[in-house]
């Protein structure tokens, strides 16, 4: 088994190297990796997702232009926006209301929600299915400082029969499918997805995503697959759905083995290559799956991104919500760093447009334009949990 995987790490390098220094076209690459067992379409509830690969809600980057750019590229079955604040909803706060905006292209749709009190809770979810969204997800996996101070995101899983009672509220609620995403609990001395999980399952969740760590942990160490594991054999019938440190083909094949979870959830994979979920359904029909896009490709994607935020915001005020997302583009392009805080310090249009241009122009300071990137190092937050 090493010695395959060790092949195709070889000939994967061999092929990068090629293309880092040439001008051969990528359309042609293929990658091989052992297509896995067929499965049963992914059910939540009632609703039949495309695809068993879903983008990972993450905060300040799973915005509706961002899912559209990816379910464009293909392969995401389901799209779920920031965590949304439950009372921030209620009270038609502007910033929030703008988190859940969504279009037909933008189907299935889930909006995650956080808060701890169960009637705040319920009546934003009442909200979200008169707004027309196709299911509900239960944040209990945040663990940021501002959110778990107030009882909300993995703060709730210090507390099984009060959070327990307040999901089963939910469900009982809104007749759409309402989901969880947590993580294996607090800490290593309180491991409680488990008994999570199938308190869960007996109030009506229509599925579960887990996050293969704890909150101590936040994004440090490595996913703990075995903890997952523990999790699925929790339940009885209802999918769960596995997260963490999903980067490539091998991670998702990995993880299916190590866990026999019925679904992948990607967050920052995704982030790093949006071609991900196309790359998984090909791997999953066929057994090979081609490259990530080339420098151009990104730098379409970027520029269709920020035609997308101007439909709903002025030029001036996209250029302000998009810097962040920017970077992240321009990272995983390999842009010299410079010519990224160009980027970053432009205003306008056409300040923008200018920028960009003398990027293509430049191109990547390693590979070429339309050859294989690097992969892009994912940074995550560090540090102690209780600081961020």
């Amino acid at each position: 088994m090493r010695a395959r995987t060790f092949r195709r790490v070889a000939i994967k390098l061999c092929i990068k190297s090629l293309l880092w220094g040439s001008r051969v076209s990528i359309e042609s690459v293929r990658y091989q990796h052992p297509k896995p067992p067929s499965r049963p379409p992914l059910q939540y509830g009632p609703l039949t997702l495309p695809s068993r690969y879903l983008l990972s809600p993450l905060a300040g980057f799973t915005n509706l232009e961002f899912r559209l750019i990816v379910r464009e590229l293909g392969g995401m079955s389901l799209g779920t926006t920031d965590l949304v604040n439950a009372r921030g909803l209620l009270h038609g706060n502007e910033g929030t209301r703008s988190m859940i905006e969504t279009c037909k292209e933008d189907s299935p749709f889930s909006v995650q929600i956080f808060g701890s009190e169960p009637d705040i809770m319920c009546q934003a979810a009442e909200f979200l299915e008169s707004y027309g969204v196709d299911a509900i997800d239960i944040n209990m996996g945040c663990p940021v400082h501002r959110i778990t101070k107030g009882g909300a995101g993995s703060a709730m899983m210090c507390q099984q029969e009060e959070t327990v009672q307040l999901v089963r509220q939910i469900v009982t609620s809104v007749s759409i499918p309402v989901t969880v995403k947590m993580r294996l609990g607090w800490d290593e001395q309180q491991i409680t997805s488990p008994e999570f999980a199938a308190a869960f399952e007996s109030v009506g969740v229509a599925a579960i995503m887990i996050h293969g760590r704890t909150r101590e942990q936040g994004f440090s160490g490595n996913v703990n697959l075995d903890g997952i594991r523990k999790t699925v054999e929790a339940v009885e019938k209802i999918p769960v759905i596995g997260n963490g440190d999903v980067r490539s083909i091998p991670d998702a094949d990995r993880m299916f083995q190590e866990t026999g979870c019925h679904g992948v959830s990607i967050g920052r994979g995704a982030l790093a290559n949006p071609w991900i979920f196309r790359q998984l359904v090909e791997w999953e029909e066929t057994g090979e799956y081609g490259p990530a896009g080339t420098f151009l490709d990104r730098l379409d994607l970027l520029r269709k991104q920020f035609s997308y935020l101007e439909r709903r915001f002025s030029p001036e005020h996209a250029i302000i919500r998009f810097r962040k997302m920017g970077h992240w583009y321009l990272k995983g392009m390999r842009v010299r760093k410079r010519l990224r805080g160009d980027f970053q310090m432009a205003k306008t249009r056409d300040e923008l447009a200018a920028a960009l241009k003398v990027i293509e122009e430049e191109g990547p300071v390693r590979g070429t334009k339309d050859g294989i990137l690097p992969d892009p190092h994912i940074p995550v937050p560090s540090g102690p949990v209780e600081r961020w």
